[in-house]
């Protein structure tokens, strides 16, 4: 175990808990079968502090596509989450490292997460890219290899770690857990996670079982190198380490996962792997119920606003996705009165803002015809203008949601906002 002291830059407080509030009409509001486990806190690390809950943006390659740091220093942004496996392959770790790390690289000075490469090996290994299919089990019949349609496998997993082919020039690399600590310790970030073999819900519950048994030996490896790496860089700022939670839709094996790694010295923990989208809340409340109250815990790649409701009520602090800059750069752009797309023939006249209510510097200074005619012109500022609006449309609105969990007003502030989100879905 560290030393307390090697652990002094990086802290955990919370501050507001939902239940305490949770009452309507005289009776207590339950979640998912539970009590609401929503917190609100402070997460310290050597480059600032986050306030949770908190809405973290991905800059997968040491930057948020499309969006200068700086613009998402102005638009609220708290902490910027980069991804290990790119960063590994291009530009490098070593490189990272000389320049100071992460943020100095990227010319960021708030805090910053890097994930450990797990997922991109797994997704992009078995030819999906952006995402594994994390549909219903029913869906598939792919089952334990499942693999993107005309694609061969490309990344192995024994139980030393993973065997991968780089999807940039097909040269073969290794992670194992230790690998992966030496890698995001040399690139720097704040907050870090441990290894882990991610599953999707098609793997069977045999593969899920023995894959969580690995995930908790590699954790433990992660761990011991992590202490190692942490004593022997003393001079670098403290980088914190979150264990990742895997077990699919298996409430046994989420909250095995959770006991197994809420007793290892991890400094938080990320709640990852597959997720049915109606067994959202139900599985992260599972996770909540068993982890350390103490420690911060972040929900990997979600950002759909009832989603994100979802996950804060039942606990937690921050979490992360891709989705507001990919979906911008179709010109889908993020309203109180719900999603829309701004390249639509309907908007080449409309000189109104695309929220009038929206402090963000794109609807301060643009219409929508003008982001309508970028689109249609193929011009690269339409990816940062709308990428700019919906990053500080989630990042508002989880600001929204923090204040209202302080102030008692987080049932009426929630019910206010996805109503008037999806009143025009049927």
């Amino acid at each position: 175990m560290l030393p307390a002291a090697a652990r002094s830059d990086f802290g955990f407080a919370v501050e507001h808990r939902l239940a305490e509030t949770a009452t309507i009409a005289g009776g207590r509001l339950e979640a998912n079968g539970g009590p609401f486990l929503g917190r609100t806190g402070t997460i310290t690390t050597p480059h600032g502090t986050i306030r949770t809950p908190a809405f973290v943006p991905v800059g997968t390659a040491a930057t948020v596509k499309a969006v200068l740091p700086e613009s998402m220093a102005e638009l609220g942004a708290q902490a910027l989450l980069a991804n290990a496996y790119h960063l590994y392959l291009q530009p490098g770790a070593d490189v990272l490292d000389a320049a100071g790390g992460l943020g100095a690289f990227m010319n960021w000075s708030g805090p910053t997460f890097t994930d450990s490469g797990g997922f991109q090996v797994m997704s992009l290994g078995s030819g999906f890219r952006k995402v594994i299919d994390m549909s219903t089990v029913a869906a598939s019949a792919a089952g334990d290899d499942d693999v993107a349609t005309g694609k061969e496998r490309m990344a192995r997993v024994d139980d030393d770690g993973v065997t991968f082919t780089s999807h940039i020039n097909g040269d073969v690399h290794r992670f194992t857990p230790e690998i992966s600590m030496q890698v995001q310790h040399r690139l720097g970030a704040d907050i870090m996670f441990a290894f882990d073999e991610l599953t999707t819900l098609h793997n069977s519950r045999g593969y899920q079982e023995t894959s969580l048994e690995r995930t908790r030996r590699w954790a433990l490896r992660c761990v011991a190198e992590h202490a190692r790496l942490t004593e022997e860089r003393a001079d670098r700022p403290y980088q914190a380490l979150f264990g990742v939670i895997q077990g699919a839709q298996y409430e046994d094996l989420r909250r095995k996962a959770c006991r197994d790694l809420g007793a290892m010295d991890f400094d938080g923990f990320g709640i990852g792997g597959a997720l049915e989208k109606e067994n959202l809340g139900t599985i992260v409340r599972w996770c909540n119920e068993e982890l350390p109250e103490d420690r911060p815990r972040h929900l990997l790649g979600i950002s759909e606003p009832d989603d994100i409701f979802t996950a804060l009520e039942n606990g937690a602090d921050t979490f992360d996705c891709v989705s507001p800059t990919r979906v911008a750069r179709t010109g889908a752009v993020y309203a109180p009165d719900g999603r829309f797309t701004v390249s639509n023939a309907r908007f080449r006249t409309d000189l109104a803002p695309i929220d009038s209510g929206c402090d963000c510097y794109t609807c301060a200074h643009y219409t929508r015809a003008y982001l309508h005619h970028l689109f249609k012109a193929k011009e690269r500022l339409s990816a940062t203008l709308t990428s700019i609006h919906n990053e500080r449309f989630v990042v508002r609105m989880v600001d929204g949601a923090r204040e209202a969990m302080a102030d008692g007003t987080y049932f009426e502030y929630r019910d206010e906002v996805l109503g008037r989100y999806y009143a025009g879905r049927s």
